[in-house]
């Protein structure tokens, strides 16, 4: 089957058209800043705007799908594409170097010329994951654009990316898709029954990463049935009930990580569902509550005894 031309990702006609139009007009902005909640589908949008950006067809059919171009820019694997991020600065710096010199490093290799087409793009993404001072460095680089580079700039917070940042990029927007639209791509495409898939778009709210994942790896849904179903029954019961019930419960951390393992380091899934990372980032809060107040405060004790120990100074309150 021939491949489609347009977009493959679902909803966002805002982003979608502002893009498109500034394309064929030639006047796209040298920097886009690709924004929205975590699940929301950035991937896949972002992989739509890098096969507009190398496509070979003429303006009027880009992205094509059809071409080299486009099939690289989607692999990711365009020799004019440099991809950075804060985890691959930090995992790519070398012994003693700090991350901003890391990140101010990688920034002057992009500075080459383009290889095999018109431009070369520089696709940064979790920007608003980087601190102050590596987010300044690559101000400088936003400051002085060439007409052969261009930045692409992927945040899930962007209140988090810098204000001189944002001034200089095109904020598209990236978020939930109407809900009838999610459940037809999720009847056509993961082969779910109609009712299934009505459910999952409704639980996930419109989210489209969120949803895939919950249909790619149907034990999450079983359990956050079975949690419904448990914290629904203890609403009757009393606090001491409550209470052992979470102490009995097994570490949220310990789902996360199957979820990641599992389903979103599978190929063709960009980045991590609402589920994961929301649940990553409390993991370690949900573990330590399930200890009570006690267990709690012996960490801190500890804490305090290992910083007297290596005579740091001692915190203000």
């Amino acid at each position: 089957m021939p491949a489609q031309p347009g977009f493959l990702s679902l909803g966002q006609p805002v982003s979608r058209a502002i893009v498109q139009r500034s394309a064929a007009r030639g006047r796209l902005q040298r920097t886009l800043l690709v924004h929205g909640p975590v699940g929301s589908g950035k991937g896949a949008f972002v992989d739509d705007l890098l096969a507009l950006l190398f496509c070979e067809a003429s303006a009027d059919r880009r992205p094509c799908n059809a071409c080299r171009g486009c099939r690289e820019a989607r692999a990711r694997t365009h020799p004019d594409l440099v991809i950075g991020s804060p985890e691959r600065w930090r995992e790519g710096r070398s012994t003693g170097e700090s991350i901003v010199a890391a990140a101010r490093t990688w920034l002057a290799e992009t500075a080459g010329a383009p290889i095999a087409g018109e431009r070369r793009v520089v696709l940064v993404e979790g920007i608003d994951r980087a601190n102050e001072q590596t987010q300044n460095a690559l101000l400088k680089a936003l400051e002085e654009p060439t007409g052969r580079h261009m930045f692409v700039l992927v945040a899930d917070e962007p209140t988090r990316v810098l204000p001189t940042v944002r001034s200089r990029s095109q904020p598209l927007r990236v978020g939930a898709v109407p809900r009838a639209e999610l459940v037809g791509w999720l009847v056509d495409h993961e082969r779910l029954p109609i009712d299934q898939a009505d459910d999952l778009a409704r639980i996930a709210g419109g989210m489209p990463g969120t949803a895939i994942g919950y249909a790619r790896n149907p034990s999450v849904v079983d359990w956050r049935r079975r949690t419904q179903r448990e914290l629904l029954s203890l609403i009757p019961r009393g606090r001491a009930d409550r209470f052992a019930h979470a102490i009995e419960r097994p570490p949220v951390a310990r789902l996360v990580d199957h979820i990641d393992r599992e389903t979103y380091r599978r190929p063709g899934i960009r980045g991590r569902s609402g589920l994961a990372t929301i649940g990553a980032r409390n993991a370690q809060r949900w573990d330590d509550s399930r200890h009570g107040r006690a267990a709690t405060s012996a960490d801190r004790r500890h804490r305090r005894c290992e910083r007297r120990d290596r005579g740091a100074p001692r915190r203000r309150r």
